[in-house]
């Protein structure tokens, strides 16, 4: 007997719900000399928190359930709402098992939240964990190692062990496992989006930021296996990709709102942690150069990530909507996202050029009223249908 789909789901929506981290806090306790990692929203190498030890834990703001009070103090109004809700995390003691922080490298704003974080909490190992920005071996890839092997240092320190090449490959190889069944679930929605609602995809996906890698792979298994068995009605919806959230998280209301506004969400940017690196990271010679050579060859494309070559910005939207036979696009970026905002201009020509509909709207994580969202999106929908129909 499989596990049911509403099982799964309703454990991956109580870990979604707490914001006191039970399971990592329990991860951490049941084992002397464990250590927890956390990170913002954002592709960090976990294989290497996993080879010293150690959890790594999604730090993904405070969502629609957190009232920011203190937090507001810190920033000022026109920026996002994840650095002041992450903020609010840690000054209520939310975070106050985590040894480590890192900060890897999306914005200004996430830049310096990891200066203000060392302030705050000096007893916290806490760093700003930077990417290459020129993609040749010889010197994206050379830097890009060298911030590897001080991240290896860091955590050493913190575990007080070595972090081995040996012990870094069995990690890149349970990652590349679980990021073969991400791929998996994202391929059966695509195919099958009425099996695969993207309400469920998106919390089975949380769960795996707060999850050890080794459990996240058993539930995405039994998830694939229970959702292919359930009968589900298929309706006649538009299949879309949604793009932009790639850092502070929508709320899940809103996912709910386009999907019961008529469309699939049949691709997505949510938490592309997990997807960072498109393929598997190969685990035989030299771990770092080969984590390195993946990120800056077959890795994910986003706003938050440079591309030197201009004339490709924007096709992935294209690859996307030909690979999951998507009919438009929609834009759902945070407020304020300097990244997602600059680029959708450019985004937006690209889809143009090759006849693709879009639509473009602003969220904030707690954003409440999803009415306007959800009138947008059926009305794009149903043009979707009427300009296919002509």
């Amino acid at each position: 007997m499989s596990t049911p789909t509403s099982e799964i789901i309703d454990r991956c929506q109580a870990l979604f719900d707490d914001l006191n981290f039970t399971y990592a806090r329990e991860w951490k306790a049941a084992v002397p000399g464990r250590v927890v990692v956390g990170y913002m929203p954002f592709y960090v190498p976990r294989e290497i928190i996993h080879a010293a030890g150690g959890l790594p834990l999604g730090v993904l703001g405070g969502g629609e359930q957190l009232e920011v009070i203190q937090g507001d103090a810190y920033y000022q109004s026109y920026i996002c709402r994840i650095p002041r809700s992450t903020i609010e995390l840690g000054v209520t003691n939310r975070l106050d098992f985590v040894d480590a922080m890192l900060f890897p490298s999306i914005c200004d704003v996430i830049r310096n939240l990891s200066g203000m974080w060392k302030i705050m909490f000096p007893k916290v190992k806490s760093r700003y964990f930077d990417v290459p920005q020129n993609f040749a071996d010889k010197v994206g890839g050379t830097f890009y190692i060298h911030e590897l092997n001080e991240l290896r240092a860091l955590l050493a320190e913190a575990t007080g062990r070595e972090v081995t090449d040996d012990a870094i490959r069995a990690s890149i190889a349970l990652f590349n496992e679980n990021r073969a069944l991400v791929r998996e679930v994202y391929a059966f929605r695509a195919r099958t989006p009425w099996k695969a609602p993207s309400a469920e995809v998106y919390l089975l996906m949380r769960a795996g930021m707060v999850l050890a890698v080794e459990e996240h792979s058993r539930m995405l298994r039994e998830y694939l296996v229970a959702a292919a068995a359930e009968d589900r009605p298929k309706r006649d919806n538009s299949r879309v990709v949604v793009t932009g959230a790639f850092c502070e998280q929508p709320p899940l209301n809103l996912i709910k709102s386009i999907e019961l506004s008529g469309c699939y969400i049949v691709d997505d940017d949510f938490m592309l942690v997990n997807r960072w690196e498109q393929s598997d990271v190969p685990t035989e010679g030299d771990p770092l150069a080969n984590l390195s050579n993946a990120y800056l060859h077959n890795s994910a494309s986003t706003s938050a990530k440079y591309e030197p070559d201009r004339a490709k910005k924007g096709l992935f939207l294209v690859e996307a909507v030909r690979r999951t036979h998507a009919e438009g696009v929609i834009f759902a970026t945070p407020s304020f996202c300097d990244p997602a905002l600059l680029d959708r201009p450019m985004q937006q020509r690209v889809l143009a050029e090759h006849g693709i509909p879009y639509i473009a709207f602003k969220y904030a994580e707690n954003s409440g009223q999803m009415q306007p969202i959800r009138e947008q999106a059926g009305t794009f929908a149903d043009s979707i249908k009427l300009w296919s129909a002509a």
